[in-house]
């Protein structure tokens, strides 16, 4: 079993089960995240665009087929290029022969079509399509799997193929990322080892093999991004596009710091826990009776590295919020008690000042920081009561029925820039949706004089 395929097989679920299956057969995967027409064809009817929308690079670059000009009765008509490939959709327990095909009238537009319509009519904006090749001798056979952006197993499908935050497309060898994967274990391998053998695992674990805190983490994220770019703090109203900026530093680097801070303290607790903190010698039935003794404690280790990616995300999100709010010079309060009981992540300027029945008291707001939303918009609606309510967030699955709903409770959502304009995304059109930069031009920056009196 690949590296790449271990990390999804401990998590529960049919389609970690099913994406497990296709990272062990595949030689080759195409991971597409769905633009809005990749999935509207599915949802309404008299669509444009049929099927899902396969660049040029991918779709020449040796993962398909090739195509051939298909012969046409009009022979003035511009060519149509094409290939039919055979592709099983588990999740639907269907088998089609799905189309490449390449209308050469629209430049270097290409579709692949003949898609079951149920595979892809649910999915929130973001999600993904999975395409795993195998070679039967005969010809190419496609194992595809949609993942919802809002299910578990988008996160793992994220971590495992290391996708950044803007990802679109992209090819994958499964043996390149077990090689890949490996290679960052071994060579953090030797010092685990050495440290064993010197009877120094413990404190090794310490000094090189411990997460650390959330604002830790987040502040060694920012300090990358702010070195990087030369800046010496993060000033929303200096920086051309903030949300992004928060995107960049929450989503990219911050995570890549936590997978090293993580792959690091796993091995060191996988070594621990199989051979415990002082040497001796180990015979292989040692190692095996060892091995299945601490299964479930194993089992349990493995499954806790997900969990724990999803319950740092959200505090490490606000960690990066205040930051930009010191960096602007912008007052605010931070977990402050509500009359609800209700602890928002900010209060601007204060809550003495939104609650003060001064002419000047409404041009306060709440702002609070949700990095993946769902259902949980509706627990901040609670918080609002008469003052005014931002919610920023980096998730590009909002769909737009749900933007409508905070509309309509009179949440204003704020959003990195580049998902306002994002063709992923359905964040257009709706007039609650702004981006980072206009919260702090147009909502905070007029009032600051008056707040920092």
């Amino acid at each position: 079993m690949s590296d790449a395929s271990k990390l999804i097989v401990q998590q529960p679920g049919v389609d970690a089960d099913l994406l497990t299956k296709i990272i062990q057969r595949s030689d080759q995967i195409l991971i597409k995240k769905l633009s809005n027409n990749d999935r509207d064809w599915a949802r309404y009817r008299n669509k444009h665009q049929a099927g899902v929308y396969i660049p040029f690079a991918e779709r020449d670059g040796g993962f398909f087929p090739p195509l051939a000009t298909r012969e046409r009765t009009d022979s003035g008509s511009d060519p149509i290029r094409e290939v039919l490939i055979r592709t099983i959709w588990p999740q639907e327990a269907d088998t089609k022969l799905s189309r490449l095909v390449h209308y050469t009238s629209k430049g270097q537009e290409t579709h692949l079509t003949r898609l079951p319509k149920d595979a892809f009519a649910t999915l929130l904006p973001a999600s993904f399509l999975v395409m795993g090749r195998t070679d039967s001798k005969v010809e190419f056979v496609y194992e595809c799997l949609t993942i919802d952006s809002g299910s578990d197993e988008a996160g793992l499908l994220s971590e495992v193929f290391d996708l950044s935050a803007d990802f679109l497309i992209g090819v994958f060898e499964p043996a390149v990322l077990e090689s890949t994967e490996r290679g960052k274990i071994l060579e953090f391998a030797d010092e685990v080892i050495a440290a064993w053998l010197a009877g120094n695992i413990e404190a090794f674990a310490n000094d090189n093999a411990t997460m650390p805190p959330t604002s830790e983490l987040a502040g060694m994220a920012r300090n990358q991004f702010l070195s990087e770019h030369h800046l010496e703090k993060l000033d929303p109203f200096e920086l051309e596009r903030p949300g992004d900026v928060l995107r960049e530093i929450s989503r990219s680097i911050e995570f890549s710091l936590f997978r090293e801070y993580q792959r690091r303290e796993r091995s060191v607790a996988l070594v621990r826990l199989m051979l415990g903190d002082s040497p001796r010698p180990y015979t292989a039935s040692d190692l095996i009776r060892k091995l299945v003794d601490e299964f479930s404690k194993i089992d349990a280790l493995m499954l806790s590295a997900s969990q724990q990616r999803k319950s740092r995300a959200g505090y490490s999100y606000e960690h990066h919020i205040e930051s930009m709010l010191l960096g602007g010079e912008i007052p605010f309060e931070k977990q402050v008690i509500l009359e609800s009981k209700k602890r928002p992540d900010f209060v601007l300027p204060s809550l003495a000042w939104t609650d003060s029945g001064k002419s000047a008291a409404d041009t306060g707001l709440i702002l609070s920081a949700k990095t993946t939303l769902r259902e949980r918009w509706k627990q901040v609606e609670r918080e609002k009561g008469h003052r005014r309510l931002f919610l920023t967030t980096v998730d590009e699955n909002i769909a737009s029925n749900v933007i409508e709903d905070m509309a309509s409770f009179g949440v204003q959502l704020v959003i990195p820039e580049s998902l306002r304009e994002s063709k992923l995304a359905e964040y257009g059109g709706h007039s609650n949706v702004l981006g980072f930069h206009q919260l702090c031009d147009i909502q905070i920056k007029p009032h600051l004089a008056v707040w920092r009196s």
